[in-house]
């Protein structure tokens, strides 16, 4: 196919797509150049929680666009402020800094913190440490590769920003042994998605805030791909009834169309930012900030987080109850789920390959868990189609081992 053999010609080889060229979508439906209807069960790792093409986002993206896009924020516009208002009062945080992407959101959050350890808490200069999760996934600049345990993503990159200290995710206890007076921030996701979406024990978050209270740490949650609704709460967070320093947002902030992002944090943290201290030319344009501000009352006025925490109780309930060799193990929170593959069947990526095969679109991470995470929009019957499909795929992959053990012991 043309297009696919334009890509891999011209495209660096960052990226090993499944064979599929698409052209459109709508809702939790994508099309491919034939013509062919996908069920999106990847959402684009959250970045269109809202789906494809929300007509009320598509509105507010062409009504900005002709009036105003990018001016800088060399000068005030008259839609950041409604924006940032809006995402304070959500998170119960007091100020917000935009950006574009997740992990320059990431990255400002690293700022904040180190620069807070120094003027506020008082760490000698250069000396200020943030503490992080194994498995962690926050980004792929230089700087956040440095806090990455994946072999993967730091192979040939180096040398890395020294500053930073993994510990086991879920683990309190080790958390609390890490913590030196240099320590200026914890930095965890609340559910690591990339990791295969390992959802910590309950009163991992309540643990982390009593323990960062204790010794006047940051608590810093990235909440890029678990925000918004994702999980069945507007925060991971708020499952457990705390209020972090600092949350990072992104992907679904920008509606399925846009990359938006930000940090938001308590005024103590936020004010250690000066002017000329940090910026972005695209962060905070007009443009980023009317299409945030309607996705955002997108999700409250058309109910998403309630159909998360509803569709994803369903979700997990029916894929709780396939048994198959295959599945190993499921897990997730709203409607954001990882079912682990048993590597002695099949992998991840050929069930996923299957999955494409009988019209439903999701992706493999670390070679052994499928992602299942649609559109929060996605009506009830889609969502059984496509659970319908992956029991399918399980079955075809159960008979595919049994045969394979018959003929071994036959030979």
């Amino acid at each position: 196919m043309r297009a696919i053999d334009l890509e891999n010609r011209y495209s660096a080889h960052n990226y090993e797509p499944l064979p599929v060229v698409l052209a459109r979508g709508k809702g939790a439906y994508l099309w491919d150049t034939s013509g062919r209807r996908y069920v999106d069960m990847m959402s684009a790792y959250s970045a269109a929680s809202h789906g494809h093409a929300h007509p009320r986002i598509l509105d507010a993206l062409a009504a900005q666009a002709g009036r105003l896009a990018v001016p800088s924020r060399a000068y005030f516009n008259d839609r950041l402020g409604p924006f940032l208002a809006e995402l304070c009062k959500l998170t119960g945080l007091d100020a917000a800094l935009p950006m574009n992407t997740g992990a320059e959101a990431v990255e400002t959050a690293v700022k904040a913190a180190r620069r807070w350890g120094y003027r506020v808490k008082g760490i000698a200069r250069d000396r200020a440490e943030i503490i992080v999760a194994s498995g962690n996934f926050h980004g792929r600049t230089t700087t956040v590769i440095s806090f990455s345990t994946e072999p993967d993503y730091r192979d040939g990159f180096g040398p890395f920003t020294p500053g930073f200290r993994a510990v086991p995710f879920s683990d309190l206890a080790a958390i609390e042994r890490a913590i030196t007076p240099e320590t200026a921030a914890v930095l965890i996701e609340p559910i690591q998605g990339e990791a295969g979406i390992i959802v910590p024990p309950a009163g991992y978050l309540a643990g982390l805030r009593r323990i960062c209270d204790a010794h006047r740490v940051l608590l810093i949650l990235d909440e890029v791909q678990s925000g918004l609704g994702r999980t069945g709460a507007w925060f991971a967070f708020q499952h457990e009834g705390i209020r972090p320093d600092g949350v990072i947002l992104g992907k679904a902030l920008g509606g399925g169309v846009l990359p938006v992002s930000a940090f938001v944090a308590t005024r103590e943290v936020m004010d250690v930012f000066t002017p000329g201290s940090h910026g972005s030319t695209f962060g905070g344009n007009p443009l980023a900030a009317a299409v945030g501000l309607e996705a955002l009352h997108v999700i409250r006025e058309e109910g998403l987080v309630e159909r998360s925490r509803d569709l994803g109780a369903h979700m997990l309930a029916r894929l709780s109850a396939i048994d198959s060799p295959a599945l190993k193990h499921v897990r997730g929170r709203g409607l954001w789920v990882g079912a682990e593959i048993d590597p002695a069947v099949a992998s991840a990526r050929a069930a996923c390959e299957r999955l494409l095969e009988k019209g439903v679109l999701s992706k493999e991470t670390h070679r052994t868990v499928v992602r299942l995470a649609p559109p929060l929009v996605i009506a009830r019957d889609d969502l059984d189609w496509a659970l319908d499909r992956f029991a399918d795929v399980l079955r075809e992959l159960d008979g595919v081992r049994r045969r394979a053990d018959a003929a071994l012991a036959l030979a």
